[in-house]
């Protein structure tokens, strides 16, 4: 309800994969014709995505990819900087959340709901240890009940971009997958927010 009403932001959020050659569910043939579909090694590019879904009165897709694991780090980063909107990101949570003399706790404009699983590092005391702290900047953390991933709305985004904005199913170079991906969930956001697409967080390690 406080997200319908425009008073704080419930957020989504959760990681997903794709490799050089995604699968295929259907293709087409000539009569008596075998369908081939390429295949690619996936050995050492596969690109992983950070994704947050943000609904209420303000709906957006946010994002990050990475070639390398989405660890807990990444994912407090993620949440402070993209999310929270803290100047300076982790960092500056312990000095944000606790305040330092005359210098005041730091709190997200909107406070914000954001919807987890219980995946590794998610659950990973370098992140869910921050729990209180994040509380404090206006970023509490939901954890949804084990083995439902069902309830958890960005599901249906990877779903989506997956087998409907992912055209060519195999890729040779994980530059050409990284922007494969980037334009597939650049349709997503457009469709998310009911307007023209925005550009999406990318790592300088790409």
């Amino acid at each position: 309800m406080e997200a319908d009403a425009g008073t704080r932001d419930v957020i989504f959020l959760d990681e997903s994969g794709f490799a050089p050659t995604m699968p295929t569910g259907y293709t087409w043939s000539r009569a008596g014709q075998r369908a081939v579909v390429p295949r690619e090694d996936t050995r050492g590019r596969r690109v992983n995505v950070l994704g947050a879904l943000m609904v209420g009165t303000q709906p957006d897709l946010l994002w990050e990819r990475t070639p390398g694991k989405i660890d807990a780090a990444m994912l407090l980063e993620f949440v402070c900087s993209r999310l929270a909107g803290l100047p300076g990101g982790a960092v500056a949570l312990p000095l944000a959340a606790d305040g330092v003399g005359v210098l005041p706790v730091w709190q997200r404009s909107r406070p914000c709901t954001v919807v987890v699983d219980n995946a590794s590092a998610h659950v990973a005391k370098a992140f869910k240890g921050r729990r209180e702290q994040l509380a404090k900047i206006g970023g509490e953390l939901f954890y949804l009940p084990p083995r439902s991933p069902e309830l958890n709305d960005i599901e249906r985004v990877w779903r989506s971009a997956k087998y409907e904005d992912y055209p060519h199913r195999a890729h040779t170079s994980i530059e050409v997958i990284g922007t494969a991906v980037d334009q597939a969930l650049t349709r997503q956001k457009t469709r998310a927010q009911g307007g023209a697409p925005l550009t999406s967080g990318e790592r300088s390690d790409m």
